[in-house]
């Protein structure tokens, strides 16, 4: 976690990158709805198109210097949603185990903690490090994959395997991030009480 804020760039709200985030926000409860009636492959179009939406949101920000307040906090909060999506529909169609999503929601919440401790303290709240986008990274190929892996014959043997392998790469990195920012918290709020 890095506490040093990346420059805004922009107070504008509507730019591309801004636009493409929201229209990702606004793709979560169509995905959702599409993974409880059964409709995998068009979840499967939505989450592409997500994906897709997510590269090119941070890319364009970047390179047309259109780096905003209200992009830092789109951004993560669409990538957070698919994951709470797919791991409520995926809980749902028992394609996940409960301890599963148990374990991956238990570290949300411990990051909740650290974001409301930072708020008290006056810092922003943390920006993603690289393992957190290793660790979403991994889920993202990981959740498509055991959705995939909910059929028949060799290629949903094939996409278990991998999905699986994902998701456990993915929880790993999940949890060791969540750490790391639990660690990082609790020097700058260590920090903060020798400097009073």
């Amino acid at each position: 976690m890095e506490v040093q804020e990346t420059r805004v760039q922009t107070d504008r709200v509507l730019t591309i990158p801004n636009i493409l985030s929201m229209a990702r926000l606004v793709g979560v409860p169509l995905f959702l709805w599409l993974i409880l009636r059964g409709s995998d492959g068009w979840a499967l179009l939505v989450l592409g198109l997500s994906g897709i939406s997510d590269y090119l949101d941070g890319k364009l920000a970047r390179r047309w210097n259109q780096i905003s307040s209200l992009g830092r906090l789109l951004d993560p909060a669409a990538d957070r949603l698919y994951i709470l999506s797919t791991l409520a529909g995926l809980t749902w169609r028992e394609i996940l185990p409960v301890w599963l999503t148990a374990a991956l929601l238990a570290r949300e919440a411990m990051l909740l903690v650290m974001v409301w401790i930072l708020r008290r303290h006056g810092y922003p709240p943390p920006q993603v490090n690289f393992l957190g986008k290793a660790a979403t990274f991994n889920l993202m190929y990981a959740f498509p994959l055991l959705l995939l892996s909910d059929g028949d014959g060799w290629p949903a043997s094939l996409a278990a395997v991998f999905g699986w392998a994902f998701a456990g790469w993915g929880t790993t990195l999940y949890w060791w991030a969540g750490i790391l920012y639990v660690v990082q918290v609790r020097r700058l709020v260590k920090a903060d009480a020798t400097t009073d």
